[in-house]
């Protein structure tokens, strides 16, 4: 697909939210927009004015005047057109333009439309103000301001309607929305004048939610008013501090103060190094600080406040807690969401998802025995993504069960299609640490084993340390319903986690596979010996089946196979490699053996 076109999609998905998020489609008439719609009819001499929303495949008119209907289709209606650019879009006659000739309008009877569009701060077109006639007619300049005017006081109505108010009614500082609209005055005042956006974090995340705990919604109050108390003399009657998230504030450093971002920076932390008082109870501050610099007026008041968002996130990450705005970031940032966003999409595609697949290898005869099931996913637009960059982002959220029945699903149907090759292959297929928390997970996945018709014992659940870690008596409660029903249970990434033993005695699992991170240093490293040698002395003790991870050297592989190592995979191996290829890889090896 070409890329206007992707991203005249991409814009077109994002207009249509923003109109949903104002929740005006499909609401009962309003006194305060008739009263517009009837103004312009009257000024502008038209027998028709309308508020018109332009949804996906249809235009609702949020108020009229002299017309019955209440919505027409999209398709040929000339606020499909006017939404396309910011002037007045005027049409003298349609059955005259072959744009409009078998238009709806046009069929019943109306010649002259003029309608001003409707924008969002964001840029996102919602719809028109309107007004139509039978006549042929032309609107000239007084006019044309007579609409742009009566459209802006109908943005100005929608974001009244959908806005309660410019002050946070917790602690009385201005919010988000009055920031903004000082923004565009500043922008009208000072354009071209260089500018900057700073915003604190007060306390780090785990004092915020320990503060909830103990205070609930009072902590954030309380927090906030002490803050802003201390912190507004140091910027004077000239800036304004706003309340923009439940423990951030912002301000706006602008020519009118005067003020330079290094020494308000100095000067916050410094204000901030004593302890808030919140319901009692003392509270010591550990301020994040991000700043941007932006040129007013070349900036929208929201792109303003994400460059701050986006500064104030890397400096809670950063060991000074101090941040400017990095574009590379940002871009980074909305790579990784775009990633999300289409991560949906790419499960239902059929075509973006793949499993690779490396095999383990038995360390004392050199058979294949099984391998792992990788994800790999080849974007539409990006190309190949590495799984580092998109696995553990999806295993944060809630497509992490998809993604989860995805690879086992793919994956026995890899054992179902082998089998009836003759090949008798266990597969490995990694599973996330939310999967554990979904009470369903263990009756879903032996769900997915039965109506596949593959033998229980073929398929291996790899789960990480930190997965079972989260809540040992939970996990264990599944694995053992998992266990239970033949499926093997694997520890991944063994020795890169928790490293927790007592969980080791207690869990339902057969195979503790050691991290790559211990392995690639054997030939060199004492310690490394000494770690993994124990590890696997331990791990057979307990019961435990031992998959040593990366390995990539023949010196590596005989150290494993003299300790006791069951099975291995690695480069020196074989890569992650397709289905088809792992077929011809396994077809030369048995060939190799029988020579």
């Amino acid at each position: 697909m070409l890329p206007y076109i992707v991203d005249a999609i991409q814009n077109e998905e994002a207009r249509l939210n923003a109109l949903r998020d104002l929740n005006l489609l499909d609401t009962s008439p309003s006194d305060s927009f008739d009263r517009l719609t009837r103004l312009a009819s009257k000024l502008l001499d038209a027998p028709v004015s309308t508020i018109s929303l332009t949804d996906r495949d249809r235009q609702w008119f949020k108020s009229k005047v002299g017309v019955d209907i209440t919505e027409i289709p999209r398709e040929q209606a000339p606020c499909s057109y006017a939404i396309g650019n910011d002037e007045i879009f005027v049409v003298p006659d349609l059955t005259a333009d072959p744009r409009f000739v078998g238009s709806p309008l046009a069929q019943a009877g109306i010649r002259f439309y003029a309608g001003a569009p409707l924008f969002t701060r964001q840029g996102h077109g919602l719809g028109t103000l309107c007004v139509v006639d039978e006549r042929v007619r032309e609107l000239d300049d007084e006019g044309r301001q007579v609409l742009r005017d009566l459209a802006g006081m109908v943005m100005s109505q929608i974001e009244l309607s959908n806005t309660i108010g410019r002050t946070d009614a917790a602690t009385g500082l201005p919010n988000q929305h009055q920031m903004f609209e000082d923004v565009e005055d500043l922008a009208r005042r000072h354009k071209g004048a260089a500018a900057s956006g700073l915003m604190v974090e007060l306390v780090s995340q785990q004092q915020y939610g320990q503060g909830q705990r103990v205070l609930g919604g009072s902590f954030t109050e309380s927090l906030i008013r002490g803050a802003s108390a201390r912190l507004r003399p140091a910027f004077g009657n000239s800036s304004k501090l706003y309340h923009v998230g439940p423990t951030r504030l912002a301000v706006l450093l602008t020519p009118e103060t005067g003020l330079e971002v290094p020494i308000m920076v100095d000067r916050i932390i410094e204000l901030l190094r004593e302890p808030l008082e919140c319901d009692g109870i003392p509270v010591l501050p550990t301020p994040a600080l991000g700043s941007c610099e932006f040129v007013l007026g070349d900036l929208a008041p929201r792109d303003v406040l994400r460059r701050m968002l986006n500064a104030v996130e890397d400096a809670s990450l950063s060991d000074t807690a101090r941040a400017e705005y990095c574009p590379a970031h940002e871009l980074r940032h909305a790579r990784s969401f775009m990633l999300l966003n289409d991560f949906r999409t790419a499960l239902e595609s059929g075509d973006q998802l793949r499993l690779d697949y490396q095999p383990r290898i038995e360390l004392t005869t050199g058979r294949c025995l099984g391998a792992e099931a990788l994800m790999r996913w080849t974007h539409p637009l990006l190309g190949p993504i590495p799984p580092v960059e998109f696995i553990p982002a999806v295993e944060q959220t809630a497509l992490a069960k998809p993604m989860t029945e995805w690879v086992v699903s793919a994956a026995l149907a890899q054992i179902a299609a082998w089998q009836a090759q003759g090949l008798d292959l266990r597969m490995s297929a990694n599973v996330s640490a939310l999967n554990l928390d979904e009470p369903d997970f263990a009756a879903r996945i032996l769900a997915l084993v039965q109506r596949s018709g593959v033998r229980p014992e073929m398929l291996e659940l790899e789960f990480t340390e930190s997965a079972v870690a989260r809540n040992p008596t939970r996990a264990a409660r599944q694995l053992e319903a998992i266990r239970s029903a033949g499926v093997a249970i694997a520890i991944d990434d063994f020795g890169s986690g928790y490293s927790n033993l007592s969980y080791l005695q207690t869990l339902s699992a057969s195979v503790l596979k050691v991290d790559r991170a211990f392995i690639g240093d054997l030939e060199s490293s004492e310690r490394d010996r000494t770690l993994v040698r124990s590890v696997i002395d331990m791990a057979h003790d307990l019961g435990y089946r031992v998959v040593a991870e990366g390995i990539e050297t023949r010196d590596a592989f005989e150290l494993l196979r003299t300790w006791g190592c069951e099975e291995g995979q690695g480069y020196l191996m074989a890569r992650p490699m397709p289905a088809a290829s792992l077929e011809a890889w396994l077809r030369q090896e048995i060939g190799a053996a029988a020579a």
